[in-house]
């Protein structure tokens, strides 16, 4: 338990029963540790303690890892949907119904989706809004909270883009790209309007939706929105077979990357999410070659939704982070969720002629950590060592339903039994935004309550339209 009731400030002493620390390139577990932080930076890392009359942070039992790096979040639409889309149910009508709500409610909304991301120990983001009013949403609360993200409006918006998405035929994909041109010059402005606010903490990321909802003429303009930028770009790819088959049709016979690949979008960072129609004969190379990332989103479509191709992408040699998507904010559990499922994937893939490697928490652990740090061109963040940002979490690896009431020898293999209700303390530059598990940036019983105002809202429309009955089984 901690030795202070408030969070220590400015200057003060970790010391953990487990610090993941990070040496000579890799992660590496140092016990009974202690980590001194001056300011925004980790200023010393060490076994044993560390002398001096700071204030000390006491974690026995706790794991302390670096903040984690969530490589796909669309963050206002996690409560809007979740619970009520896992029958079977489209999405669609509920994020539609968000666009309704006032800034006061989508900030309102976003506050409690980036609360529960925070508590899980995630403390940076790479945001896809599903529309501007929410990236402007998310820049106010992560810019007030001192989160660290990567956001961006998705182009096409939510508000256009079932008509482009699920068009009858390509008509309406080419009428769309004055609209759409006109939604990448918003997207920039606001790039370049949000860029660096937070003291740094906020870097706006170009973030089409898809490759099939696009055109030569509107890719083009995105990748020179993200050439000025000079963030990189977030997009969903190869979501299915859809998307595959559109873009072939459309390019030549291209696949999404390699259609991606000719327009030039590979020049920066790219984060790519979901990827479950991949050609493997062609698109791994690729992306390997450019360093992308391949964002892994083990609850996408909701819990208990299919998997996705984790053990194939880290067979490839691809470079992979574990990241939230749309319905679950708790980042650990996605962690343990990506290397429970990719495992099972595995072994179901092993006679199916593709290489496959089996995941760890330690795969997952770097994947979330290392590996987008690297793709964003930062050796800032994602490690616990000295000189990088104070970005950590501390999680009670030793406390009912996670450990054994005694620090663990293997601590990374109970988080395959913990939930984002094991994270302690979370801390960004340095400063606590949850201590002892409570939100301390924010008033958080008036940001949950404030949160259940809005999803009542939303809920109270969907019933109003029909939209809950029959109810599915």
């Amino acid at each position: 338990m901690p030795t202070h009731k408030q969070p220590p400030q400015d200057h003060y002493i970790v010391e953990a029963s487990w610090i993941l620390g990070y040496q000579k390139g890799q992660l590496v577990l140092l016990p009974d540790a202690s980590m001194r932080v001056q300011g925004d930076r980790i200023a010393a890392v060490q076994p044993g303690k560390i002398e001096g009359d700071l204030p000390r942070l006491k974690l026995k039992g706790h794991l302390v890892v670096p903040g984690f790096i969530n490589g796909h979040t669309h963050v206002a639409s996690g409560t809007a949907t979740r619970g009520i889309i896992e029958g079977g149910r489209s999405y669609s009508r509920p994020l539609k119904i968000m666009e309704t709500l006032s800034d006061e409610e989508l900030d309102d909304l976003t506050a409690f989706n980036l609360a529960e991301i925070l508590k899980s120990g995630c403390t940076t983001q790479i945001e896809m809004s599903l529309s501007l009013r929410q990236a402007e949403a998310y820049v106010r609360v992560a810019e007030k909270w001192g989160v660290r993200g990567y956001p961006g409006g998705m182009i096409p918006g939510t508000g256009r883009l079932d008509k482009v998405w699920f068009r009858k035929d390509d008509k309406a994909l080419f009428d769309s790209v004055p609209d759409t041109l006109a939604e990448i010059a918003a997207n920039l402005e606001f790039g370049r309007r949000a860029m660096n606010a937070g003291n740094g903490r906020i870097r706006p990321m170009i973030a089409p939706h898809a490759t099939d909802t696009h055109t030569e003429e509107t890719m083009k303009a995105l990748v020179a929105a993200s050439r000025e930028l000079g963030t990189g770009i977030h997009i969903h790819l190869s979501q299915g077979a859809m998307e595959t088959a559109a873009v072939r049709r459309l390019w030549g016979g291209l696949s999404p990357t390699q259609w991606l690949e000719k327009m030039g979008a590979f020049e920066g960072p790219l984060f790519g999410a979901h990827m479950s129609a991949l050609d493997w004969s062609t698109d791994p190379q690729i992306l390997v070659r450019h360093g992308a990332v391949y964002a892994h989103c083990p609850s996408a479509g909701g819990a208990g939704g299919h998997t996705q191709p984790y053990p194939e992408a880290l067979g490839a040699g691809m470079q992979v982070n574990v990241a939230i998507d749309t319905h679950s904010n708790d980042y650990l559990e996605n962690m343990k969720l990506a290397v429970i499922g990719g495992r099972a994937r595995a072994r179901l893939m092993a006679d199916r002629g593709l290489p496959v490697k089996i995941p760890t928490m330690w795969t997952a652990m770097g994947g979330a950590t290392l590996v987008p740090a690297k793709a964003l061109g930062r050796d800032d963040i994602g490690r616990i060592a000295p000189g990088a940002k104070a970005d950590f979490a501390s999680i009670d690896v030793s406390g009912f339903l996670v450990g054994a009431g005694a620090p663990p020898p293997e601590p990374l293999n109970n988080l395959l039994y913990a939930t984002g209700a094991a994270v302690r303390h979370v801390a960004t530059d340095g400063r606590f935004q949850v201590f002892d598990g409570t939100l301390m940036v924010d008033d958080e019983k008036a940001v949950y309550r404030r949160g259940g105002v809005v999803v009542k809202k939303i809920w109270k429309q969907l019933q109003k339209e029909g939209w809950f009955t029959p109810t599915p089984h």
